[in-house]
């Protein structure tokens, strides 16, 4: 049986995850302006302004709250009865966050940079999916990660349905 976090414990780092989730969305949507911006002005200095926002939001700030959002996301489910693989919407949760962590490293931040050094070299912005697809997918994953949060869907995975036959019924006050 999983070490149970107690109850202040558990409510610590639910408002940790709260509040890294939270700030993961708003960066993400700050990402998304500053990407619109960059992609549709027609300022040299306003596409390199915006860019550079955004390789600061992506270098200093998005990866430890991706972490946080991870670690208190983990931390959570394997300290209460939810758990990790009992329930389709944490299990759900847990890979999308872990697959947006992974394309912010490999994919985003990447992108960012590379947009950064073209223009920071004075010439136009190479590519708009650079600066836009990675918080529009990212944003999409948040929302939908939010929305299963709230509503809880889906129900047990197999493996929660097999631990719920394995453990007995508790008894009531009546049965003892």
């Amino acid at each position: 049986m999983n070490p149970k976090l107690s109850r202040p414990a558990r409510r610590t780092v639910l408002v940790v995850h709260v509040i890294a989730s939270a700030s993961w969305l708003g960066l993400t949507l700050g990402l998304l302006a500053l990407g619109i911006t960059a992609a549709t002005t027609g300022s040299a200095v306003t596409v390199e302004a915006s860019v550079r926002a955004m390789k600061l939001f992506a270098d200093w700030l998005l990866l430890p709250v991706a972490f946080l959002t991870l670690l208190s996301g983990l931390v959570l489910s394997l300290g209460t009865a939810w758990g990790l693989a009992r329930h389709r919407w944490v299990w759900t949760k847990f890979w999308l966050t872990l697959a947006t962590t992974t394309a912010t490293v490999f994919a985003l931040r990447p992108g960012v940079n590379s947009a950064v050094t073209a223009v920071a070299a004075g010439g136009p912005l190479p590519d708009a999916g650079d600066v836009l697809m990675g918080p529009v997918v990212s944003l999409s994953a948040y929302v939908f990660m939010t929305v299963i949060s709230v509503l809880k869907p889906w129900g047990l995975t197999r493996r929660g349905r097999r631990l719920r036959l394995r453990t007995p019924a508790r008894r009531t006050l009546q049965d003892a």
